[in-house]
């Protein structure tokens, strides 16, 4: 049984054809890693979105190495196992986009840009396709 600090992390969804036509959301890892399994439910933007629904989960292929780094300490606060490596270039999960709020309690948001609310998050098997800026439909190889 998890310690009352741990986080249980979601289990894995599967792939549908409904999935495979959503827009999808690029993010570094380990951000991604974060969102998919529930644990980053503010992503911040520059620019506020008026989307709501579901978005697939894009890892970037540059990870943000300096963050990398502290996973350590917030994985021993959080009991939190991080896997070794993280898995970038592809789809990596799906999640809710339900609010935007310049505001938010979160200890994710950054006070200076807008918060794109997430919820209802997990992940998915690694599906590899080229991101793009913003909102995106990939094409899968």
């Amino acid at each position: 049984m998890p310690s009352p600090t741990s986080i249980e992390l979601p289990i894995s969804a599967r792939w549908t054809p409904a999935l495979q036509g959503l827009p999808a959301l690029a993010i570094r890892q380990p951000y991604a890693w974060l969102v998919v399994n529930g644990i980053k439910d503010i992503e911040n933007r520059s620019r506020r979105t008026h989307y709501r629904g579901q978005v697939l989960i894009h890892a970037g292929l540059n990870e943000d190495l300096l963050f990398a780094e502290s996973l350590v300490g917030l994985g021993i606060r959080a009991g939190i196992e991080f896997p070794s490596s993280f898995k970038t270039g592809g789809i990596v999960g799906v999640a809710e986009i339900v609010g935007c709020e310049r505001r938010h309690a979160s200890d994710w948001k950054d006070p200076s840009n807008w918060g794109w609310v997430l919820a209802n998050a997990r992940p998915l098997p690694f599906k590899p396709c080229k991101g793009a800026l913003g909102f995106f439909r990939p094409k899968f190889r």
